[in-house]
């Protein structure tokens, strides 16, 4: 079975949070505390081995001290060939475990419910009651053991149903859910990382069936003895109690196997012995990073492979923060690692990280934004996955073609989009000395549209997804504002603030002053008038280039507005039209 998302409600933070995708790999982002270990845990008590308990589950909001009556995770899992024959089961199910306030926790199925209740949660049942059900109903198992029991109860009960809901889950469905292997990076602790690899191995090791049946053997054994030891019990309790007639005792023996302890034994070249707590972080790590390469073998031969167990199970490798106290380069790494994990045909990968690097590394539509509201729940928030925009699944592509990372998509909240490349290459400055900081201290994006439809659409998107945004393009006709409206509806005048082109909003002082400086001419220095002179005419930049460019000074456009914008010294010498969007800017960030 391989899961493809989750979804968990009434676990800590996670209230309700919808849809979270596994694949290889899934980078859960976020602050602190916003929900990523949670979802992480959850994920453990959905497929793996954790439990859920009174502290786990989430208040109910409005309701002082008072919990929700239900937690939940809830997977959607894609079903080989082998476990639709053998589970009688369709290519995709979902599939559950709760817990309500008694804490006990059971698996379901969104199937068919039987109609008659005595043939719901079948496998709660002991196998005397399961064989008056079968006498009740007419039905004939294969065999009278328990499985086989409920095998056959189970098809009869799905025959003889009007509707569907949660239900007990089929015979042999918990087996074949996902392993999660877990790999700490916090505390850097290479004997954990070999432990849960290890663990992987056991557990494919007791899953063989010549260890089965000599497993199955010994509880069978074991179960023999205490039924024996329990005779001299049941006879007393006839014996007291002369109303019961009879009394047998059926113990159910199942073993359980771990791995205590994993240590590492460390010797140098030189001979010397090494504990590893005393030989350094330097080395802690990059024994770390051996064992994270190592597990990559593991996992390719994790698991089944012949017709009897069935194709190799899904195994979740889970990574908390694995970046933690590690440098750049290790972060690389990390990164490789985890890609090569993730293209093992049945590994999937999860990762709860705060790196840039990681988030920057995959595709837009594999990291998921955890982080609290208002009421202290975790909200969800996922770009590029919308399968009803079309932009959306090219958002990534475009925000890449202006220079925007998935980091910046996803932690920033302001956004400015301008004209072209000039306006991009002079605006940080502009900024920084109208503000007195820089764009990136103050929380906002830029980019240049450059007549780019797609760089356009991208402002329209953000806003959309409650971004703020400013979009600066240069003066145009009805048409080009009427074009605004329809993509910003009434928000329209906040967000496009239009300006004239950059060359006209610098004075003929300034521009003689620049002149004079950078590209001298023969005769008579440059004065106001000669810039006057052709201002008020449609294209000034061009002419202003044309007029330098009559003394010689070849100038590209974005050349001749920097060496303007250089030699801007003081606030009030940039122009009062960009200082007014500047400040704009400021107060849409600050809201």
């Amino acid at each position: 079975m391989h899961l493809e998302r989750f979804s968990v409600r009434g676990f800590r933070s996670l209230a309700e949070v919808v849809d979270i995708p596994i694949s290889g790999p899934t980078i859960l982002a976020g602050p602190n505390d916003g929900g990523k270990s949670a979802a992480l845990a959850a994920l453990g008590f959905l497929v793996g081995d954790s439990v859920v308990t009174e502290d786990d589950r989430t208040f109910l909001e409005g309701e002082s001290g008072v919990r929700c009556p239900l937690t939940e995770v809830v997977g959607h899992f894609r079903l080989d060939e082998w476990e639709c024959e053998r589970l009688g089961l369709p290519a995709a199910v979902v599939v559950r475990r709760s817990v309500d306030a008694e804490l006990v926790a059971r698996y379901e199925i969104w199937a068919a419910v039987p109609d008659d209740e005595e043939l719901r949660d079948l496998h709660g049942k002991l196998v005397p009651d399961l064989r008056e059900l079968v006498k009740k109903f007419g039905v004939k198992p294969e065999k009278p053991t328990k499985p086989f029991l409920v095998a056959a109860l189970h098809a009869y009960g799905v025959e003889h149903s009007s509707g569907e809901g949660w239900t007990g889950v089929p015979p042999g469905l918990v087996e074949r859910l996902p392993r999660v292997a877990a790999f700490q990076g916090r505390d850097l602790e290479p004997e954990a990382v070999v432990r849960s690899a290890l663990t992987l191995r056991l557990k494919d090791y007791l899953a063989e069936d010549v260890v089965r049946s000599r497993v199955r053997s010994l509880e069978d054994d074991a179960q023999r003895w205490l039924a024996d030891e329990a005779r001299p019990l049941a006879e007393h309790i006839v014996e007291r109690c002369g109303d019961i007639a009879a009394v047998s005792v059926e113990p159910k023996v199942a073993t359980s196997y771990f791995l205590q302890t994993t240590a590492l034994r460390l010797e140098r070249a030189s001979g010397e012995a090494v504990m590893l707590d005393r030989s350094g972080m330097g080395s802690a790590r990059r024994i770390s990073m051996a064992v994270w390469e190592a597990t990559t073998g593991m996992l390719a031969e994790q698991g089944g492979g012949d017709d009897e167990s069935g194709p190799p199970v899904q195994v979740i490798v889970v990574y908390d923060e694995p970046d933690t106290h590690l440098d750049y380069h290790h972060q690389r790494e990390v990164m490789r690692l985890i890609r090569d994990q993730g293209k093992v045909a049945h590994v999937s990968v999860v990762v709860a990280t705060h790196s840039m690097n990681l988030v920057d590394a995959v595709d837009i539509g594999d990291v998921v934004l955890l982080a609290l509201d208002g009421g202290r729940r975790t909200r969800v928030e996922r770009l590029g996955v919308a399968s009803d925009d079309p932009f959306d699944r090219r958002v990534g592509a475009v925000a890449a073609s202006v220079g925007l990372r998935n980091s910046v998509l996803l932690h920033e909240r302001c956004f400015l989009a301008v004209e072209g490349e000039t306006e991009r290459q002079v605006v940080p400055i502009l900024f920084s000395l109208s503000e007195g900081l820089s764009l990136q201290a103050a929380g906002i994006a830029l980019w240049a549209c450059g007549g780019n439809a797609g760089a356009l659409r991208l402002a329209e998107y953000l806003h959309r997804h409650g971004r703020s945004v400013v979009l600066v393009p240069a003066v145009g006709g009805e048409e080009r504002d009427g074009l605004f409206r329809q993509w910003f509806g009434q928000d329209h005048t906040e967000v496009v603030r239009p300006l004239p082109e950059l060359e006209e909003l610098f004075d003929d002082v300034t521009w003689a002053d620049t002149a004079n400086e950078v590209w001298p001419r023969g005769g008579r220095p440059w004065g106001p008038g000669d810039f006057a002179a052709v201002r008020g005419v449609e294209g000034f930049g061009e002419r202003v280039r044309a007029l330098v460019g009559e003394h010689g000074a070849d100038v590209h456009r974005s050349a001749l507005v920097m060496e303007v914008v250089l030699r801007l010294e003081r606030p009030e010498d940039v122009p009062r039209e960009v200082r007014d969007v500047f400040a704009a800017l400021r107060r849409t960030c600050s809201e």
